[in-house]
């Protein structure tokens, strides 16, 4: 049989094309979903952008690739597909997910934590300890840990003390919230902080209370006449954190595993030095667009603390399971 020859320059090459098809193909891939926009300067979707970099960096035959916008799942969506195995990785709002799990209520609580300082003393605290026993025994892990500041917004009246919602139809990110806003007089509309806009363009919605990156990412000072910044009395504080389902975890060898902690810890330092600039940024950017900003004044916070207290806490600490435990933890740490 008359065998072809082959030239060595080309059995060379033939060779490499070979050798990059079989990494190629070794290559594990892990998909990313998250609500926010991409490319526009998100710090969430940033986050989860450089753990990508940082993670294709290890060269341990793993690759993250990122689905910003809600292009690969819708927001409240997120958590099922997680913990179903549909889905690798999420940047999620952790509140959206305590229809399933109500000890999440407990990181969007009013008034629980004070400031970012209080909120990374609170990363490695057993309240968080707690938090993250039920995101793994819902079948996820803690990739990056992230705290936002929020405030309100109103196309109204300013928002300070509680009368001042009251007769207003308010989106409040979840159930705590809603609880103290509807006891203070406020009706409530429940949707995710990607649909504020619209609800708002479209008369939906009066007011709302959202992170103050989904403030600016989502351009809610085109729809409102006043905003109430977080200043030193916040009381809407939100975990955000990056997670990986549990499933996609354990398919993971050694090293891929530790490429993926290193890089959820670079992604949580970078998102801890820029935290308290956002506030600051949100308002130079509602003051920039002509909308007033105000800050609520520390009888104003301590008027809204009794209000919480009396329906959101209350309603925590009986129906939730260890949630007095939960909250005393929070309040334990100074």
């Amino acid at each position: 049989m008359k065998r072809s020859y082959m030239p060595p320059l080309v059995a060379g090459l033939a060779l490499a094309t070979l050798a990059a098809s079989s990494s190629v193909s070794a290559q594990t891939v892990l998909r990313a979903s998250h609500q926010f926009p991409g490319g526009q300067g998100d710090v969430r979707d940033e986050m989860v952008q450089l753990m990508a970099e940082k993670v294709a960096d290890a060269d341990v035959g793993l690759e993250v690739e990122v689905y910003p916008g809600q292009s690969l799942f819708k927001a409240r969506e997120q958590w099922s597909a997680l913990t179903r195995g549909r889905l690798d990785i999420t940047a999620l709002p952790l509140d959206y997910a305590s229809g399933r799990h109500p000890e999440f209520s407990a990181t969007l609580m009013p008034g629980l934590v004070r400031n970012h300082e209080h909120a990374q003393r609170l990363n490695d605290s057993e309240f968080m300890g707690m938090i993250k026993d039920v995101i793994q025994e819902g079948g996820a892990r803690v990739l990056a840990d992230a705290w936002l500041a929020g405030g309100f917004a109103s196309s109204d009246r300013c928002i300070t003390s509680p009368d001042t919602v009251d007769g207003q139809n308010f989106r409040a990110a979840g159930p705590a919230f809603e609880q103290m806003l509807e006891a203070a007089g406020a009706s409530i509309t429940s949707m995710p902080s990607s649909d504020i806009y619209t609800a708002m363009q479209t008369g939906v919605l009066d007011a709302a209370n959202t992170s103050s990156m989904s403030f600016v990412s989502y351009r809610i000072y085109e729809q409102v006449e006043c905003l109430t910044e977080p200043g030193e009395h916040a009381l809407w504080f939100m975990y955000e954190p990056i997670l990986i389902s549990e499933q996609s975890w354990q398919e993971l060898d050694e090293s891929q595993q530790q490429a993926l902690t290193e890089a959820g810890q670079a992604a949580e330092e970078f998102f801890a030095e820029k935290a308290a600039g956002l506030d600051q940024q949100m308002v130079d950017v509602f003051e920039e667009n002509g909308v007033e900003v105000v800050s609520m004044s520390e009888e104003d916070y301590n008027a809204w603390l009794e209000v919480a207290k009396q329906s959101a806490y209350q309603n925590f600490a009986e129906n939730v399971p260890d949630g007095q435990a939960l909250i005393d933890a929070a309040l334990a740490v100074d």
